[in-house]
């Protein structure tokens, strides 16, 4: 089933008309109705009148027009609106398209809804308006599917990387893959079907050479699957250390507001407390943690316990130290909990300190590195001052995106089921390579390159059953 654009012949004509609510039910400015279907602007004349008298014309699109909703059969008039008619193919489902921009609440919408629905309109499923979309040509899967993601986008940057994806951005990538997939399988398959007859033989050296650029682009897209799924799911960073090095300090200072309590007296916080904030367009969820320590307090063995559990369960992990403070064995245990690879070793209460910025860092990495050998990153600063603060920030997106940095504009995995389809792409790939060269039978190395094809025409709707097809629009929001 092709998902990609087509021309105005490709068009599935649609025998029904839907409507649904497209705004967010609630107290707003303007909610929208929506209609899309070959009856929607017929429906929409018979209950639209205009304020100035002039009804729409056969070829007239692209036009908003001023006047009120009213009931046929009552002839009620249900609300002041505007009517936006998009004739199709030129619309977001290439149907015939009218919108009400009514009045925001719940009930002027669902008033205005109800006269559609009763002049031959159905009620849209979840997601039918992207679906026809889709079925229409107008765009493919992956492009479909970020527009449920454009909607629940957390940040920013999720919204930059769901927007790119809208553009065709993954879908370019997926397919230009997928052509050379299929390129190599049929040139293999050309020699298998017509082997009596004068067919150029498979240059086996060239295809192993196409097959490992094709494993390298797919590779790539696989390193952005981490980007992807932070901005989907937010990074859950655990802010840790022993008793009064800073920990609620340094959350406060990150959020800009007071948020935890901050007290000199050890064991203040015995509940993780959590926050959300953004960095560098990242969604990072903060868990504030109760200080690890040796305790007889059954209720503060309880938080240390959880905090040991944040630490195994956080995405990213800070772990605070106190520059003023002698080290302590309670410093060592919370470092030795820690994996390197996604900790920030931060020295707080750098204000109390002498020294420079880089000396107290380098003694910190010392440190660290006595418990545990790896590549600790490592930030020094004042969460009272706001000193070094930005450099924390930076260290936390490098943590993200990596030392090199991923561009957000560049295509990027943000949904589970790409990265599980690209994952299994190349890994028919890499079969398909072995394959070659070791000098595997054909029919097995194009079993192996069908499969990775269809792996990815399934990201973009080109290999996809019905029944997966509906299982993917159902997750929409109803008039999307």
């Amino acid at each position: 089933m092709a998902g990609s654009a087509g021309t105005e012949e490709d068009v599935t004509a649609s025998a029904d008309t839907i409507a649904a609510i497209s705004t967010a039910l609630g107290p707003g400015a303007i909610g929208i109705v929506r209609m899309s279907g070959p009856r929607a602007i017929q429906i929409a004349e018979r209950v639209f009148r205009p304020a100035a008298g002039r009804l729409l014309g056969p070829k007239d699109s692209f036009r908003l027009l001023y006047g009120h909703v009213v009931d046929p059969r009552t002839s009620e008039v249900v609300d002041e609106v505007l009517l936006a008619v998009m004739r199709g193919p030129r619309s977001y489902t290439r149907e015939d398209v009218a919108e009400f921009h009514c009045h925001g609440g719940v009930a002027a919408q669902r008033s205005v809804l109800q006269v559609v629905l009763s002049q031959g309109a159905r009620l849209a499923q979840p997601g039918e308006f992207t679906k026809r979309a889709f079925l229409n040509g107008r765009i493919d899967l992956a492009q479909a599917e970020s527009v449920a993601a454009i909607v629940s986008a957390r940040s920013t940057a999720a919204l930059r990387a769901s927007v790119r994806q809208l553009e065709g951005g993954l879908s370019s990538r997926v397919k230009k893959t997928r052509a050379r997939l299929v390129g190599v399988l049929a040139g293999i398959e050309a020699t298998l079907d017509f082997s009596d007859e004068d067919v150029e033989e498979v240059d086996w050296a060239q295809t192993a050479r196409d097959l490992e650029a094709a494993a390298g682009e797919l590779a790539d897209l696989l390193k952005t699957a981490l980007v992807g799924r932070a901005l989907e799911q937010g990074v859950r960073t655990a802010i840790v250390g022993r008793p009064n090095v800073g920990k609620s300090s340094l959350l406060n200072a990150l959020l800009a507001r007071e948020r935890a309590i901050v007290s000199d007296i050890p064991g203040t916080t015995r509940d993780t407390v959590e926050e959300g904030i953004e960095i560098g367009g990242i969604p990072i969820h903060l868990v504030d943690t109760a200080g690890i320590r040796r305790s007889s307090d059954p209720v503060e063995q309880l938080g240390v316990a959880r905090s040991l559990r944040a630490i195994e369960q956080a995405d990213l992990v800070l772990v605070v130290v106190d520059l003023s403070a002698p080290s302590s064995e309670d410093d060592r245990e919370v470092l030795a909990a820690a994996d390197p690879k996604r900790t920030i070793v931060v020295g707080n209460k750098r204000d109390l300190v002498a020294g420079s910025d880089e000396e107290l860092g380098l003694a910190l990495t010392e440190y660290a590195g006595t418990v545990r050998a790896g590549g600790w990153r490592v930030c020094v600063v004042s969460a009272l001052t706001g000193n070094g603060l930005d450099r924390l920030r930076a260290l936390v997106e490098e943590s993200v995106l990596g030392a090199e940095g991923i561009s957000l504009e560049e295509p990027i995995l943000a949904a589970e089921r790409h990265r599980v389809l690209v994952a299994e792409a190349k890994e028919a790939v890499e079969a398909a390579l072995r394959g070659v060269q070791q000098g595997t039978a054909e029919e097995l190395i194009c079993e192996d390159l069908r499969a990775a094809a269809q792996a990815l025409g399934q990201i973009t709707g080109e290999d996809l059953t019905a029944d997966v097809i509906e299982e993917i629009f159902s997750r929409f929001c109803l008039g999307k």
